[in-house]
């Protein structure tokens, strides 16, 4: 059958504002080179208006039509994606015995040596770093210990096997980060490296968005998943104020 490849439906979200968001932004205005943070990356929570923003797009969901809910739910190990799905399912976006699948996969893009550094505190402390960058483009530039855009690439890829593999003409939700988003769009719709790199240049993926695929059965090779709205947050977010906060590492954000 043509959909055994996909699933039927697809909506990708990016987490709720963080800790880190708002850390970052004090940093900036502070002009300071490093963000003040005690957790590990994978620890930073939800701000306060994160969880708002999480319980808003719950109930959203929950006044969709029973026929089309989500049935699947994939989200990135870290504290902040894992709190907005809890939330989100809390306030009836998912019914509450749907299993939460967590998926290493979609964990944030890695920055190694340059995590929690400010803009300016990357060309303080690692100019040639900064200058790799300003060559190669985020697309390809790997910081030591770090990802490029090409890695979290490669595991999307292998996610998305297995979730042709396993999740075939389900309704399927991922819960993850800016970059998660970004690279999946560019795995699901065969983007270049350009035209994933000027959808980015428009505006951050707000927190809380929501992108969304449906299956075409008319696509190429024998169907498709074709994109029905991206960095969408008018619907639901209602007196949730939006934030567009690049994650935790500003100066080297994808």
């Amino acid at each position: 059958m043509p959909s055994a490849r996909w699933p039927s439906r697809l909506w990708i979200v990016r987490h709720g504002e963080s800790a880190g968001n708002v850390a970052r932004d004090a940093a900036h205005a502070a002009g300071v080179e490093r963000i003040d943070l005690s957790h590990r990356d994978v620890d930073i929570p939800l701000s306060p208006l994160g969880e708002e923003q999480a319980r808003a797009l719950g109930a959203w969901f929950a006044r969709a039509d029973p026929d089309d809910r989500r049935d699947i739910l994939l989200v990135s190990p870290y504290v902040r994606a894992r709190q907005t799905l809890n939330l989100f399912r809390e306030q009836g976006g998912a019914a509450g015995d749907e299993p939460i699948v967590i998926d290493e996969r979609l964990r944030e893009k890695e920055f190694g040596i340059l995590d929690g550094l400010t803009t300016s505190g990357v060309a303080s402390a690692y100019p040639d770093q900064a200058e790799f960058r300003r060559i190669l483009g985020k697309f390809y530039h790997q910081p030591p210990g770090g990802e490029s855009w090409c890695d979290v690439i490669f595991r999307l890829r292998s996610l998305m096997d297995t979730i042709a593999l396993h999740y075939a003409g389900r309704r399927v939700m991922i819960v993850a980060h800016q970059v998660v988003v970004l690279c999946l769009r560019y795995v699901i719709e065969n983007l270049t490296e350009d035209e994933i790199l000027a959808i980015d240049q428009q505006g951050d993926v707000a927190n809380c968005s929501v992108t969304e695929y449906r299956f075409d059965p008319d696509g190429p090779q024998d169907g498709a998943l074709t994109l029905i709205r991206y960095n969408d947050v008018v619907d639901h977010q209602g007196s949730a104020p939006v934030t567009a906060e690049p994650d935790r590492t500003t100066g080297v954000r994808g």
